[in-house]
């Protein structure tokens, strides 16, 4: 067999860069590349061990022996094992044997920057090359007109191993997904999808975000090209992709990052900061430069090769908090006597300015719980620079109060509306995630008060809310048919009970919402602003209704919103408006379509008599346990 001959794709100034923790391409020049040397075909294999004593690449070609290919150590100090190995191809299986300096530890560790790994639970790095023409040039050209923060943004959250299976067990490959999934989710009218994880994961429970392999999606689904086909796919038909990005934690698997050299290298070795007691996993070592690189490239890596739209930043809290899910004594406080993670700040800083200057029309949405201010606040002013922030508040406020009996709604009323006061301190968007349907807190169908029409009809009123309120949207996959039963990751979504009448009208209920939200400026142009939301009457604790406006650039946009939280109809309920002209029913979740009773008004004409401080009102009838949407 060939031995490791003399290679670099490294410059003196790629090390510098790295060194200083300002290398934001790494999956450049790490990792395993095919090439060729001196007219041999082979693979080049670069990784980062500073306190290795040797390492040898382990694979398929060499039985596994670690005395046939020892790579070269960099002569700068970076840390850098490399070399090239002729003759090692396209498929080839392989990790890493690292012998340590610390107590001669050995470890055996997939590539980190590996395109393709094996499929769980078998746990070796594949050199790979995923050759794919994009078909998404026009989507890219156009995407910052479609991906702003004054446009649309309804995205649907879908985990892939359980979306749908095929004989009852099978994954949909992503192939099939390119399909089945792309054609629904444009039927649905959705304008994004996100992914729950898809870089690999060796344990199916954690549902991907427990990562060993970040640069290679899941080989669970099929090839790598195979999932640049199905983002394709959504591009062509106008739908962005946003995936759940994960650089707070990771797992201590024996092939994963932990203690990969035989030393604390991504992890902090403090484990008041490198270790998280929730999720019994590893915690990055913000402070260390070249861990900072190593998260700045994979968030690069997935917008520049996989043309990805977003990423959503998992468990941001846990980051910014040195205390977070720690006792008194776990934790020791920054420089400054509190308990913020300084470093943590720093690299999310520099991770979104980062990702927001190199690429048009993405964004970066922060799952953050917490009142930490200026999230979504530019990072020249001070902020973290994140687009958007999931508004945590407004959906444990909302699911608490829809999940009370009618009768008692009159005495919450301050729950629902208690959003608006802080509405606009950042960029929201509201989810139903995952997260709300698991772990005995039971289906959102199945959080609704009432016999089976209420339950339905307080899902269809929870929608029209949701979709209403300032600030985007996101279901969880299952939500938007009614779902009964929890989620379960190992198995299908019930598509059965779509054949059901009170499920289908979830559907189309679904589907009219993401047609009136799109195509009603009032409901996006101004989502994150103060302009756009107008209260009309906000404690009629009385009826449990409230009424408000929705505005956009242009007034004769304005669309006004009933929502009734009681079973009763509101027969002859003035609502005072703004304007003299004619509304006309646009949505209804009542409506005998969505197999509601049918109660409301087509068309209604103001009235000269003053009412909620407008100088007109109007009558309505106002369905029950229904939201009503006049333009």
């Amino acid at each position: 067999m060939s031995k490791v001959v003399s290679h670099s794709f490294f410059t003196e100034f790629d090390i510098n860069l790295f060194k200083s923790g300002k290398h934001f391409r790494l999956y450049d020049k790490l990792g395993s590349h095919l090439t060729v040397v001196d007219g041999i075909k082979g693979t080049y294999f670069a990784v980062w061990a500073p306190s290795a004593k040797s390492v040898s690449v382990i694979g398929d070609f060499n039985f596994w022996n670690d005395g046939e290919h020892q790579l070269q150590v960099r002569w700068d100090e970076s840390g850098i094992w490399e070399g090239f190995i002729p003759g090692v191809d396209k498929g080839s299986k392989y990790k890493y044997k690292i012998q340590s300096h610390h107590d001669n530890i050995w470890t055996e560790k997939a590539d980190p920057f590996a395109r393709l790994c094996e499929h769980p639970p078998n746990t070796a790095s594949v050199v790979w090359e995923a050759s794919y023409k994009w078909k998404d040039e026009k989507w890219m050209q156009t995407r910052e007109e479609k991906n702003g923060l004054d446009k649309p943004y309804s995205v649907y959250e879908v985990h892939l191993g359980s979306w749908k299976k095929k004989n009852g067990w099978q994954y949909l490959s992503y192939l099939e997904l390119a399909d089945e999934l792309v054609d629904y989710v444009d039927k649905m009218g959705f304008t994004h999808v996100e992914f729950m994880p898809v870089m690999e994961y060796p344990y199916d429970p954690s549902w991907g975000y427990q990562l060993t392999g970040y640069f290679a999606p899941t080989s669970r689904f099929g090839k790598p090209e195979d999932f640049k086909l199905l983002v394709d796919k959504f591009h062509e038909r106008g739908i962005g992709v946003i995936l759940d990005w994960v650089p707070s934690h990771f797992p201590e698997d024996a092939h994963g990052l932990g203690f990969f050299d035989g030393s604390h290298l991504y992890e902090h070795p403090d484990r008041r900061k490198g270790y998280h007691p929730d999720w019994k996993s590893l915690i990055f070592n913000y402070g260390r430069n070249e861990v900072r690189a190593f998260l700045i490239s994979n968030a690069i890596f997935w917008l520049d090769h996989f043309h990805v739209d977003g990423l959503r930043v998992d468990a941001v809290a846990s980051m910014l908090y040195l205390d977070y899910s720690r006792e008194e004594g776990e934790w020791e406080p920054n420089m400054y006597g509190n308990n913020e993670n300084l470093e943590a700040m720093s690299f999310i800083r520099e991770m979104n300015t980062e990702v927001y200057a190199s690429f048009k029309g993405v964004q970066t949405i922060a799952e953050e719980s917490t009142a930490f201010s200026g999230v979504t606040k530019p990072v020249d002013l001070g902020g973290l620079g994140f687009g958007m922030k999931w508004m945590m508040g407004w959906m444990h406020d909302t699911l608490e109060f829809f999940k009370k009996e009618p009768i008692y709604r009159s005495y919450d009323l301050n729950d629902i509306t208690f959003s608006m006061t802080y509405a606009f301190t950042e960029n929201f968007m509201l989810p139903f995630s995952h997260d709300e349907v698991v772990y005995g807190k039971q289906s959102l169908l199945y959080r609704m008060p009432g016999d089976e029409w209420q339950r339905f009809a307080n899902l269809r009123l929870l929608f029209g809310y949701m979709f209403t309120h300032p600030g985007g949207n996101l279901l969880f996959m299952g939500g938007e048919f009614g779902q009964s039963s929890e989620w379960n990751y190992q198995q299908s979504l019930d598509w059965d009970l779509t054949q059901y009448d009170f499920h289908s009208g979830i559907q189309k209920v679904i589907q009219d919402l993401n047609k009136i939200y799109k195509s009603n400026p009032a409901l996006y142009e101004k989502q994150f602003s103060p302009e756009g939301f107008q209260w009309i009457e906000h404690n009629d604790s009385e009826n449990t209704v409230l009424t408000y406006i929705r505005k956009g650039h242009d007034s004769k946009d304005d669309l006004i919103i009933a929502c009734n939280f009681t079973p009763v109809p509101r027969e002859n309920y003035r609502v005072g408006v703004p304007k003299t002209s004619q509304l006309k029913l646009i949505f209804n979740s009542d409506d005998t379509k969505y197999s509601g009773s049918g109660t409301g008004k087509k068309t209604v004409k103001p009235a000269a008599k003053p009412w909620n401080g407008f100088d007109q009102s109007v009558v309505l009838t106002l369905p029950p346990l229904g939201v009503a949407i006049y333009r």
